[in-house]
């Protein structure tokens, strides 16, 4: 493909994407594949001469499109939002158009100097404690050692290198900014042990330390802990679904007493599983009086803070070590966009920073290098499509969408509690709705299946409690009233069939004659299996594929089932 084409295609490839986008509804918002469908559809071995564009992309459109997840879809209401905006859009293909790849100063400036701006900015707009911030004297001259944090050296005029340790850096997504914050956590922490204890084996300190998190939390705390080969201990929320200070306080005593060492606290604030909040206030002073380091995840719903009357679930933050969240989930920025600041940039580069000569050069001195501040040394031009959404909103159009989200999930919520069928698990605080069906699990679960194979809608579910629930996100951009009120009517449509179908051998289970206790039914509980972008479970067997039965009948709704039935004396 040469210029002239590539202005051409490129040009109708724009009009595709804007149709496609504007267009979304008339598709089902999940395909109806099933795993493998693809193979048989493309060659076994790729083509030895070149084809023609026009080709290439009607094959994408036979082949490739029928098997796309529409997660811009209005009725896409699974997971949390996958940010999306035509501002970002051109930053990613800019970026791509650049071919940047911003490993250091040298490597391209103003990718880097980029990155510290909008990241400054971002923190500013969610007032994040000036802690975790970036505000250097510019008078100052720095060593190469001092501005990427891998010493605590004077700097050439003799004086501290920097007024502040705070600073934040774009990574790939949460799960990268757990790990390299609990990464910084367990290198402080052994390197304290081993000042302490110098003739011991590092691999006998690495076997006593141990960190702690909500069972709540994101699968990709666990996942950190299992690479860090780190013991990590599950703590259950409140009732409230809000891990708190006393709960910790005990497992930290406890594993004190066991010869165990605690460093680091995983806290959330946003829960996949039902958008809670971690009590930051009681965690963060129990953190600074044991000296535990205390990370943050607020991959959704820290985008909130923008808006000064959401950031009530804030309290505590001046107390973190490290913060992190996804401007790509709701802030109309694409994937991959996820922002982590620190409070000691120092520790962060002292536990990653490998140095070879080849990367060397001469203006080391004064420049950061953020390939020192992850995993990947290679790093692409992400802060082009932060600079290009929040020019094109502005502050106010980013508060404007949030703050409708936030109206529309109280809107499904009433709508939901319209119907006496269903109840609300949990408090809508932002825009996740969770709802379940009053009654035994399994009505719920079917209900989900039946929906999802609809194509009308999608959700995923999760577990609060032994409750199976159905969780509801306020997702697509454009979402709208007309929008919540369809959700209901397809959730309400399909609810009156799932229970026809039980009625018709089981008698009424809604009848109020009948409460929910007098059931001639038996219980049942699931446990849903582990999946990163679903709420987790502990302690659960291999997972089977194992249908729903009826106790009385022996029969049958659920086609799809990915749970695991516990032992009936457990119940």
């Amino acid at each position: 493909m040469n210029a002239d084409e590539f202005r051409q295609k490129g040009k109708e490839l724009i009009d595709y994407i804007a149709d496609y986008l504007e267009n979304i509804e008339v598709n089902r918002v999940t395909p109806n594949v099933e795993p493998g469908y693809l193979r048989p559809l493309l060659p076994t071995n790729a083509p030895h001469h070149s084809e023609d564009w026009e080709n290439i992309f009607q094959d994408f459109k036979d082949k490739i499109l029928p098997g796309v997840t529409h997660w811009q879809h209005p009725r896409f209401h699974a997971y949390f939002p996958a940010g999306n905006s035509y501002p970002s859009i051109l930053g990613e293909l800019l970026s791509a158009g650049l071919g940047t790849v911003g490993f250091s100063w040298a490597a391209s400036p103003s990718c880097t100097e980029l990155e510290t701006i909008v990241l400054d900015w971002l923190g500013r707009m969610l007032n994040l404690p000036t802690t975790l911030l970036p505000e250097y004297d510019n008078k100052q001259i720095y060593t190469q050692i001092d501005i990427n944090g891998n010493s605590s050296e004077q700097n050439l005029n003799g004086q501290n290198s920097l007024q502040k340790r705070g600073g934040g850096v774009i990574l790939g997504s949460a799960s990268e900014c757990v790990l390299v914050s609990l990464l910084s956590a367990r290198n402080s922490a052994l390197k304290k042990l081993k000042s302490e204890h110098p003739f011991v084996e590092d691999g006998h300190l690495l076997s006593k330390l141990v960190m702690y998190t909500s069972k709540l939390a994101h699968s990709c705390v666990e996942k950190a802990g299992m690479i860090a080969m780190v013991k990590t201990r599950i703590l259950e929320p409140d009732d409230n679904y809000s891990l708190r200070g006393n709960t910790l306080e005990k497992a930290i005593l406890d594993d004190i007493d066991n010869g165990l060492v605690p460093f680091f606290v995983s806290c959330t604030l946003g829960t996949t599983s039902c958008c809670s909040f971690d009590n930051l206030v009681e965690i963060g002073q129990l953190c600074c009086r044991e000296g535990v380091y205390l990370h943050v995840d607020a991959a959704y719903a820290g985008s909130a803070l923008v808006c000064e009357e959401l950031r009530y679930f804030s309290n505590g933050l001046e107390f973190v070590d490290s913060f992190n969240f996804n401007p790509n989930k709701w802030m109309l920025m694409n994937f991959d966009c996820s922002c982590l600041w620190v409070k000691d940039k120092f520790k962060l580069t002292e536990a990653l920073s490998v140095d070879p000569i080849y990367l060397r050069y001469k203006e080391m001195d004064k420049a950061i290098d953020y390939r020192h501040w992850g995993i990947a040394l290679s790093r692409r031009f992400r802060s082009l499509k932060i600079w290009f959404t929040l020019r094109s909103y502005g502050v106010e159009g980013i508060q404007k969408y949030i703050r409708e989200h936030v109206r529309l999930a109280k809107i499904f919520e009433k709508l939901i509690l319209s119907d006496d069928r269903f109840e609300i698990m949990g408090k809508v605080s932002l825009g996740l709705v969770c709802f379940r069906l009053k009654g035994p699990n399994f009505l719920s679960q079917n209900l989900l299946f039946e929906l999802n194979d609809s194509g009308l809608i999608h959700m995923v579910p999760s577990m609060l409690g032994h409750k199976y629930v159905i969780r509801f996100c306020v997702n697509s951009e454009r979402a709208s009233e007309y929008d919540m009120q369809e959700a209901s009517r397809i959730i309400k449509m399909y609810a009156d069939s799932v229970i026809e179908k039980y009625e018709l051998e089981n008698g009424k289970i809604f009848a109020k004659e009948c409460p929910e206790a007098a059931l001639k039914l038996k219980r049942m509980r699931f446990s849903l299996s582990k999946m990163a972008s679903d709420p987790k479970s502990y302690n659960q067997r291999k997972v089977m594929r194992t249908p729903t039965i009826f106790a009385e009948t022996g029969k049958y709704l659920a086609k799809k089932c990915s749970f695991v039935q516990d032992d009936e004396d457990s119940i």
